[in-house]
């Protein structure tokens, strides 16, 4: 996946085409008719998501944007359907990197919601990026309990996906969660058998995915500060991710937010000079 590129001008005539701009949550999000998760989008049957070069982007950077679909923030996928998400690519295309690729993942709660995961692939053109995005299930669930199940993105980021940017220059890729609550503190192993058909004996505390998926991506969680519950579980992400956690008091500066943080991560490597070895090969 990967191979097509993000045209703004194709995506604009799309999107007007489409209705984005008119047209209601419920009318442009697919499966809210069906009030099911997309089986294309279903983590039991996705054995791998990769992100890799190719002739059109020969640089992959690969991007995972999960998203929490409970009920506080299912409004955040509508609005970069509407203009989020192309400022974001132009943005991070226009500072010189040509190569971003997307993977969006929706998270719920492991305890109260029938998808508390759902993922797609790693995509760089406008049409595919927006057919994966849209087809997201916006469940709307979560419950009152400690929090939601963003971990499950550790998890399935650790275990599942695989990309060039690290196999062959040994960078890192980002890995972004969007939400306003704190993160369930455990992943039973019967729950990451039955979300993702992983067989695994144990339970996985947060700071144990938090370490196995920073391995191969930096992880930041971009947390809206909405209501009371967004200004209580602020400190709860500051403590796990430091200067990773991202505050957002607007949820219309995500898209500029995640991109200059691309843009630095991208501009890290590249400042960086070649040893003997990586000139050799």
């Amino acid at each position: 996946m990967g191979y097509t590129h993000y045209s703004v001008d194709d995506r604009r005539q799309r999107a007007e085409a489409a209705g984005f701009a008119t047209r209601s949550r419920d009318e442009i999000f697919s499966q809210q008719k069906s009030k099911c998760m997309h089986e294309s989008m279903d983590p039991r049957k996705a054995l791998l998501r990769e992100s890799r070069d190719s002739s059109a982007h020969p640089n992959s950077i690969p991007i995972i944007i999960a998203l929490d679909v409970t009920g506080s923030m299912g409004h955040i996928p509508h609005s970069l359907v509407i203009d989020g998400l192309p400022t974001l690519m132009s943005t991070i295309i226009q500072h010189g990197f040509p190569d971003p690729q997307i993977l969006f993942m929706a998270i719920g709660d492991q305890e109260c919601d029938r998808f508390p995961l759902q993922v797609g692939q790693f995509e760089s053109g406008d049409a595919e990026l927006d057919l994966w995005l849209t087809r997201t299930y916006l469940e709307g669930g979560g419950g009152g309990n400690a929090g939601e199940s963003y971990h499950l993105a550790y998890a399935f980021a650790g275990l599942r996906t695989a990309h060039d940017a690290w196999d062959k220059r040994k960078q890192k890729g980002l890995l972004f969660t969007i939400g306003d609550e704190p993160c369930l503190t455990h992943l039973p192993p019967t729950v990451l058998r039955e979300v993702m058909l992983e067989e695994s004996q144990q339970t996985w505390q947060v700071e144990q995915l938090l370490k196995l998926v920073q391995q191969k991506y930096d992880v930041f969680h971009l947390h809206v500060l909405q209501g009371s519950c967004g200004i209580r579980a602020l400190g709860y992400w500051q403590q796990l991710l430091g200067q990773h956690c991202l505050a957002i008091d607007d949820i219309r500066k995500i898209p500029q937010v995640i991109a200059q943080t691309v843009i630095q991560h991208a501009q890290q490597y590249a400042s960086k000079p070649k040893t003997l070895s990586e000139y050799m090969l």
